[in-house]
């Protein structure tokens, strides 16, 4: 079975429904998921798990959640090589640069990307719903 865990931030609540969306569609397709909020992450959950799933929305000028994520992710920046990462986050604005700098940093460091990163503008609705459980079940094919 696969260990998929899901470390996220979540300011408004968009990017936690996210992340209950992947987890439910990761655990459909017979993972073995934990939901982490990053406040409660540290190393070993990147070091004991298969598959790191990380998630945060897009703050500021479009950059990664900057009081709880940022400092996260770059305390993983050496945990992470050659493991497999997927990446996710909502914002309110912009383009989603958030999440295209985000997978360029993480290839940076070395992760095995899953995709492109899944982004989703404000709460996730109807067909968003439906990609992020998708995102989730192909946590396993990866």
């Amino acid at each position: 079975m696969v260990k998929i865990n899901i470390i996220y931030c979540s300011g408004t609540g968009n990017t936690e429904a996210m992340a209950n969306l992947i987890s439910e569609g990761a655990k459909s397709a017979g993972a073995d998921v934990q939901l982490i909020n990053v406040s409660d992450a540290d190393v070993d959950k990147v070091k004991n798990a298969d598959v790191i799933v990380l998630g945060s929305p897009a703050m500021g000028d479009e950059v990664l959640e900057e009081e709880e994520m940022e400092p996260f992710v770059e305390n993983i920046s050496k945990e992470v090589k050659g493991k497999k990462v997927a990446l996710f986050g909502s914002y309110g604005w912009g383009d989603g640069q958030f999440m295209r700098d985000w997978v360029e940093r993480m290839e940076g460091y070395g992760a095995d990307l899953i995709g492109e990163g899944l982004i989703v503008q404000d709460a996730p609705e109807g067909e968003t719903e439906d990609q992020c459980r998708e995102f989730g079940k192909a946590l396993i094919n990866s």
